[in-house]
């Protein structure tokens, strides 16, 4: 699904998405990564939802953003509280949702000129 025909100058925006691929100002994009309006980070390291660890929502965490959209993949699953530690001790609010639903939401907050960043995991088309 295309989003965006254009982007805001100086911003990181979600372009497209479909199964096994984000665009993010137009480049696709095959493996999870974290997003904020500033700043892509590729090689945040989760290929799946089970395979996510207290870690790397501690590397999310430490992006200091106050909204944490977090795109589970291909459906709606809340990780174990344990995993969510690093954002809780920090107060950071997260949305747990599908990926696409996260693209579509982070792109609504970053025009809003919110504080946000975007957890989002792509799982393999099947």
């Amino acid at each position: 699904m295309k989003l965006h025909s254009t982007v805001t100058a100086g911003q990181l925006a979600i372009t497209a998405y479909d199964a096994g691929y984000i665009a993010v100002n137009g480049r696709r994009l095959t493996k999870s990564f974290l997003l904020t309006p500033q700043r892509l980070i590729e090689d945040w390291p989760p290929a799946s939802f089970d395979s996510l660890t207290e870690a790397d929502l501690g590397a999310v965490a430490e992006l200091g953003c106050p909204i944490v959209l977090f795109g589970t993949g291909t459906r709606q699953r809340f990780p174990a509280p344990v995993l969510m530690r690093p954002l809780i001790e920090r107060r950071i609010g997260v949305e747990v949702m599908d990926s696409h639903a996260a693209c579509r939401t982070y792109n609504i907050l970053m025009a809003e000129g919110r504080d946000v960043a975007a957890a989002l995991i792509i799982e393999c088309a099947s």
